[in-house]
């Protein structure tokens, strides 16, 4: 096709022009969205004929689904990595998503979806922070900012139009990294239905024509090949600007209740979707490990000049310095079988060094304070406990993510992606020039951590050291400084 003008992803195109009935209500249509639940769901149509189309909700204000939509919602997902001991390497057309619609531009087109007469589902992924409360959604009226909010009015628009009726429940499948995801988008949906004074019966209908599904969901989606777009476009005939690679592991994990799989058949797709009664021990060995693992060495490998996460564990230091992480400090934390832990651990790195995969540890620092106060905090805070010390490695993470947000290492501008509030905090603290002061007011701040880390034994000294050392010496230099003075 060189130096032929390729035609645009479409409908037409790509053969694919049946209208699928709306089932789904999607929050969210990043790259992880795109590269695993829609993913399942194109699965589920073309292998079950299942039949179930998605309205992709942009989540945001600034964002965009205009590119979406110029390709008639189509993206091609190239799935790459080792499977089963053998190199895969496939692409396929998406086409379950059937619209999308930006809520904060045609708000009345998101309201209309509450009468979609076989909507069953709700799916979403708003990061960390997006199952949260804002007290400041005090109307009713929208467009709102706040994912539940959001939610909340979908839901209230369904029960009025169809008056209540207990078969028009849905269920809610949200999948945002957080403990008990559904249950507390529940609580806060509820929360609001109470500050809008809306009907007793509706908070009723909620709570008994509606289900909740807690989740835990593993699959790395680094998104679209930015670095070498032109080798994946020259696998196309097509022009494709929303394409999507992920790994080839996916694991879904979902909490059962009503019967889950007779309404849609999970266990009818070779993948693995496990539709359990407790959902705790998949989620605890996820979260700490593998997103744990990512998270941990996202400073140290940053500050020492690595970009993408395969880089980082192929370097010496840093590799080692994550495996030592995660089997000497993590992995005791757990209270799991550590065999079991150890063959997860060693899946997850070499998931990780999938050649095919560039995942940039920039995007791992959305939200970065977030993510270690979820991931990797409670390993800390738990071997403390456990063995009335300080695990060297997670505080040497925690003091390079407080060095991170200085915003610069040497003449290099770090890849800051937080609140704007937690920047600023950032930046107040390290307007101190002591490495103790900084260490103390960066630990002591609630707001980053829900707690008050100076009243864990030695941290705050030890931070200070890390700090210092980073400060004043390459990071691997640091590194072995630090685990000297803690020795």
């Amino acid at each position: 096709m060189e130096n032929q003008i390729k035609q645009k992803l479409n409908r037409e195109l790509n053969n694919s022009q049946e209208k699928l009935p709306i089932k789904i209500v999607q929050f969210g249509g990043g790259n992880f969205m795109r590269g695993f639940t829609d993913y399942v769901i194109d699965k589920l149509n073309k292998e079950t004929n299942w039949k179930g189309g998605i309205v992709n909700l942009q989540a945001t204000p600034n964002g965009s689904i205009q590119k979406m939509e110029e390709q008639d919602n189509l993206y091609t997902l190239f799935t790459r990595g080792i499977k089963k001991g053998e190199i895969h390497d496939g692409k396929q057309v998406i086409s379950a998503i059937q619209k999308s619609v930006n809520p904060y531009a045609n708000y009345d087109e998101f309201l209309a979806l509450a009468k979609e007469e076989e909507l069953e589902f709700v799916f979403s992924n708003t990061t960390e922070t997006g199952i949260a409360y804002d007290e400041t959604e005090t109307s009713y009226e929208g467009p709102h900012k706040n994912f539940p909010a959001k939610v909340a009015v979908l839901l209230h628009e369904r029960f009025k139009h169809f008056n209540g009726a207990t078969d028009k429940g849905l269920r809610i499948i949200p999948c945002e990294l957080i403990e008990d995801n559904a249950f507390t988008l529940r609580d806060i949906i509820i929360k609001y239905a109470q500050l809008w004074n809306l009907e007793d019966s509706f908070v009723q209908w909620i709570n008994q024509s509606n289900y909740f599904h807690n989740t835990l969901v593993d699959r790395i989606v680094p998104g679209y090949p930015k670095d070498d777009a032109e080798s994946y476009e020259d696998q196309l005939d097509y022009e494709d600007q929303m394409m999507v690679v992920s790994e080839c592991f996916l694991l879904f994990v979902i909490q059962e209740a009503g019967n889950l799989n007779e309404r849609i058949p999970f266990n009818k797709i070779n993948e693995q979707i496990l539709v359990v009664d407790d959902i705790q021990p998949y989620r605890l060995r996820k979260v700490r490990i593998l997103n744990g693992g990512h998270t941990l060495m996202l400073a140290p490998a940053i500050l020492s000049g690595k970009e993408l996460v395969k880089e980082a564990i192929d370097d010496q230091f840093i590799g080692t310095f994550l495996s030592d992480s995660i089997f000497n400090e993590v992995n005791q934390t757990l209270g799991l079988d550590m065999n079991e832990l150890k063959d997860f651990a060693e899946e997850v790195f070499d998931r990780f060094r999938n050649p095919f995969i560039k995942h940039h540890l920039a995007s791992i620092a959305l939200y970065f304070v977030s993510k270690f106060k979820v991931r990797v905090l409670p390993s800390l805070l738990t071997y403390v406990e456990t063995n009335g010390k300080l695990p060297v490695n997670l505080t040497f993470s925690l003091a390079s993510l407080i060095r991170f947000y200085q915003g610069t290492y040497g003449e290099k501008a770090l890849p800051l992606n937080d609140e704007a509030g937690i920047i600023a905090k950032f930046k107040e603290i390290w307007a101190n020039e002591d490495y103790e002061k900084v260490a103390e007011l960066a630990l002591s701040e609630k707001s980053f951590w829900d707690t008050d880390l100076t009243q864990v034994e030695g941290l705050k000294a030890a931070v200070a050291k890390a700090l210092y050392e980073i400060d004043h010496n390459d990071m691997e230099t640091a590194y072995k400084n630090f685990v000297q003075f803690n020795s």
